[in-house]
């Protein structure tokens, strides 16, 4: 069940491979199944329901999938400026000292929490069907890369990471934390550089998910991936202390 090292080299790729499928999502045509939008979808459900008139359902499904993205980006940036954004984009898994600041006080895996939600929100452009299987794909794969981590960082850390372990959830954050807090700056700028993408997902679908052309925003979404790793490759390798991993 656990993520191979190859596959946590890879896990930026792999997570791209699963959303370009969920968009593309080409077994539509093969199944005879409609292309409707996610956001569509979601909107005529809502209405059938009889919860909201179709006016009605269309922004409240846009403002849902926009505050998805919204705390998916906020997660991210948050876990990067405490956990440091050269630890975060390390192809290799890394182990130092138990990181107990900033939201690893509340969850162990900020990180993948926030991409998950991210490509939640994002999920709202695609084909129902590709939706389903981008979430429910990226969701196993994420869970098999804390897995792997898990092992990696309890081998590496011992018991203080165990007591980490037994002191904070996995993946459901709690509201209070009993932690006492561990020594660290936060770098916020290099961390919203490291995270583009996911602020950039929030502000597409904010701005352009209005105009309901699916087709911009999986053009936009394109760009801002692209201008993501652009901004990664540029970011100066300043080192940063590891801890637990993303």
């Amino acid at each position: 069940m656990r993520a191979s090292r190859i596959e946590f080299r890879m896990r930026l790729a792999i997570i791209a491979l699963i959303v370009v499928l969920g968009f593309w999502a080409p077994w539509i045509e093969r199944w005879g199944l409609d292309r409707i939008s996610l956001l569509e979808w979601s909107s005529l459900e809502l209405s059938r329901l009889g919860l909201f008139n179709f006016t009605v359902a269309t922004p409240v499904v846009i403002l849902i999938a926009t505050a998805v993205a919204a705390l998916g980006a906020v997660l991210r940036v948050w876990g990067t400026a405490w956990l440091g954004a050269s630890v975060v984009n390390n192809s290799d898994m890394t182990a130092g000292t138990v990181m107990a600041s900033g939201p690893y006080r509340y969850v162990r895996n900020p990180l993948y929490l926030g991409t998950q939600l991210t490509m939640t929100g994002m999920s709202s452009a695609m084909p129902v069907s590709g939706a389903a299987f981008a979430i429910l794909f990226i969701a196993v794969f994420q869970l098999r890369l804390i897995l792997g981590e898990e092992a990696y960082l309890t081998g590496h850390l011992g018991e203080s990471y165990a007591r980490y372990r037994r002191s904070v959830p996995r993946l459901f954050p709690r509201l209070r934390s009993n932690l006492p807090y561990a020594q660290g700056d936060p770098q916020w700028m290099r961390a919203i550089l490291a995270e583009i993408f996911p602020i950039g997902v929030f502000l597409i679908l904010a701005v352009l998910s209005w105009r309901f052309e699916n087709q911009l925003l999986t053009k936009a979404f394109l760009i801002c991936f692209g201008v993501s790793l652009v901004a990664r490759a540029l970011m100066p390798r300043k080192p940063e202390a590891a801890s637990v991993a993303p």
